[in-house]
Formats: C-alpha cells, sequence, structure tokens
C-alpha cells in the first residue's frame, strides 16, 4: 500500500496524470531492485490495458488473452532501459513460441525518440505511446513504480510477478518460462 501511495503521490494535473519531473535529472526513476512473484492462486487480476501505439494504431492487452503477456516499461532518455533491451528482446524472440507476447510501454518520452530507439534496437515487438505513465497508473494493485520495469502476466490475465529493475536474460527468462509452463 506505501507504493500505491508513493506511486499516487507524483500525481499532477488531474486523476490520471504523472509529474513529469520526477526522478534524477535525466528522469530515471529508480526501483528497489525487486522481483515481486505472485503465488498462482493469489495473483491478482491484470487491468484493462488499451492504448495509441508508438509505431501508431491501437493496442489492447485483451488480445493477448490466452497467451502470456510481459510488459517492460521504458524510455529512450533511460540508460538502463537502454542497456536491458538486448536482453529483453533475446527473451521475447526464445520465448514466443512458448506462447509469450511481448509489449513495451513507453513512457516521458516523445513518440519520434521512442520509435527511433525501437528502430535502432531492432525491438520486434509493439510499444505502447504512454507519456503520461497512465498505464502504470492502472496496475494499482501491482504498481511499477520505477523506470524500467517489467510485469509479467499469466495466461488468465493475472499479474505473475513485478520485476522493479533492469532485467538481464538469466533473471528474466526462468521466471518467464516456469509461468509458461503452467497448464
Amino acid at each position: 500500500m506505501a507504493c500505491l501511495g508513493l506511486l499516487l503521490a507524483g500525481c499532477a494535473n488531474g486523476h490520471d496524470a504523472v509529474d513529469q519531473s520526477a526522478g534524477t535529472a535525466q528522469r530515471f526513476v529508480s526501483g528497489d531492485g525487486t522481483l515481486t512473484q505472485y503465488p498462482r492462486g493469489a495473483r491478482p487480476i491484470a487491468p484493462t490495458v488499451t492504448g495509441d501505439l508508438v509505431s501508431g494504431g491501437k493496442f489492447s492487452l485483451a488480445s493477448y488473452r490466452g497467451s502470456m503477456a510481459v510488459l517492460n516499461f521504458w524510455g529512450s532518455w533511460c540508460a538502463p532501459c537502454r542497456a536491458e533491451i538486448i536482453h529483453l528482446v533475446e527473451v521475447a524472440d526464445t520465448t514466443k513460441d512458448l506462447g509469450v507476447r511481448f509489449v513495451g510501454v513507453n513512457v516521458r518520452d516523445s513518440r519520434d525518440k521512442a520509435a527511433a530507439f525501437d528502430r535502432a534496437h531492432q525491438v520486434p515487438y509493439p510499444s505502447l505511446f504512454d507519456p503520461a505513465g497512465r498505464v502504470a497508473l492502472a496496475f494499482r494493485d501491482t504498481p511499477p513504480n520505477a523506470i524500467p520495469a517489467t510485469i509479467v502476466i499469466d495466461r488468465e490475465g493475472r499479474v505473475a510477478a513485478v520485476f522493479r529493475k533492469p532485467l538481464v536474460v538469466h533473471e528474466l527468462r526462468p521466471v518467464v518460462t516456469k509461468i509458461a509452463a503452467e497448464n
């Protein structure tokens, strides 16, 4: 509950806006380095996630129903995000045959910078364009609280894990493959 209070304390200019000046001078909001995993029977339901894609068009997390979803919150301005993208792309590539689908959630960025980042790093999955951070706010029970952060959603649309730190392959892949193996 304290995490929710911290997340909401940064809100300004409306009921679902995020303080764009939060974080360091480089706008990086440091995570607490945690991984929170939820037992299968106690997983909170993921909120409705919809929005515009960086590349244009619309996205709805509901289109991933029946598949696992991995949401990564990132920004082109974020050095840890730039460092982790190679790991995310590798895990996305090596787990797609397990029914795992990735989506980025770009925050505090311009659409041009976000698109350039995706092109430069050859990101094979879509990214939501969410400069105000509304998607993060929707995760009230399991807030990402940091940039970068990654939320793993099981096939039933429930939050299975939340990473509040930059990731590498050997941290993310075992969690994703374990949840993907659930029947």
